[in-house]
């Protein structure tokens, strides 16, 4: 996506002000989970450097950032209302609650961008956890349900991260446990002033060193041989990966002209022994021949093939010895 194109975006989420909703209403005595710490749980993936068709998913945002940009919050009296409702099956009081506090997800889901998922995943990774804050939320609670929604919100938008971003899903308490590494790694790395040892971790972790490597293994994360690449998207990542089973250049243009000795060399051996060489090594793509089956094929025994062998590799080893050619392709090269 383009500089202004970013810009632009990013005027539409700071559009969305939801400062009064997330933050704890002091009246109601619960405690905020916005804090410090909290934000170092945040999960860390490999930065996703684009979006998926970026022109297509920018209109689509500021389409749906639109949508419900006008939406009515909810005082916490209207919670009280809506919950009371939601709890006896009324559906119309469970959708208000829902549409209210879609701007609460985008503000939550706009501090996990580039972080392994596109923006509208990030959404609606976080509506679901929405829908679950709405299904639990009990009057009871001495919260504001934006305060209790948006630890449902954060856990949805992280386990997706952890999964979603992986060809290979984990189990849900093993993204929980990846997330820990994670913070410990960073505390670490801040008290040492160096990348921590998989026994430091392990042990501020609690758990055995070999759990942690574990968990190392899956915190890298994994790309589609087909991942578009470049600017334009013009290649895949497979086309970087090196061929092993495609001749290589040099050696062919080698094997060529030694291939072109060879038949020079031959072509000064008589026909019989020419004849005997191909057969015997296979030569001008046949299937290498025993000294028995030659003997047939030209009436004599296999001594006496075995002689004319000797013969005449003694001959091409002479010739070679006078020319010489594999020491001026060298010199040419």
């Amino acid at each position: 996506m383009e500089e202004n194109s970013m810009e632009k975006m990013g005027e539409e989420l700071d559009a969305v002000d939801l400062d009064d909703e997330v933050k704890e209403d002091e009246e109601e005595g619960g405690a905020t989970i916005l804090d410090e710490e909290e934000e170092e749980t945040e999960v860390e993936a490999e930065p996703d450097e684009r979006f998926e068709n970026p022109d297509h998913s920018d209109d689509a945002i500021k389409l749906y950032l639109k949508e419900i940009q006008n939406t009515r919050l909810l005082t916490a009296q209207d919670e009280r209302d809506l919950a009371e409702q939601i709890a006896v099956g009324n559906m119309a009081a469970r959708n208000r609650m829902i549409e209210s506090n879609l701007r609460l997800v985008v503000k939550i889901a706009k501090r996990y961008m580039n972080r392994g998922l596109p923006f509208l995943d990030l959404i609606e990774e976080g509506n679901m956890g929405l829908i679950k804050a709405v299904e639990r939320f009990k009057i009871s609670k001495e919260c504001r349900f934006s305060t209790y929604a948006t630890w449902w919100i954060r856990q949805s938008i992280e386990r997706a991260i952890v999964n979603q971003s992986r060809t290979i899903r984990v189990p849900v308490h093993v993204s929980d446990d990846i997330n820990k590494l994670l913070k410990v790694s960073r505390e670490l790395v801040n008290d040492l002033n160096r990348e921590p040892e998989i026994d430091e971790m392990a042990e501020a972790m609690g758990v055995d060193p070999a759990y942690v490597s574990r968990l190392m293994v899956l915190v890298n994360k994994t790309y589609s041989i087909e991942r578009p690449m470049g600017e334009n998207n013009d290649y895949s990542l497979m086309d970087t990966l090196e061929d092993f089973s495609a001749v290589d250049p040099a050696s062919f243009v080698e094997d060529l002209n030694k291939y072109v000795c060879v038949s020079e060399w031959l072509e000064q051996l008589s026909e019989n022994e020419r004849e005997i060489l191909t057969l015997r090594f296979g030569l001008e793509d046949r299937d290498p021949q025993t000294l028995d089956t030659i003997g047939q094929k030209f009436g004599v025994t296999r001594e006496r093939i075995r002689q004319i062998e000797a013969k005449s590799l003694d001959k091409l080893k002479k010739i070679r010895e006078e020319k010489q050619p594999f020491e001026k392709v060298e010199e040419e090269g």
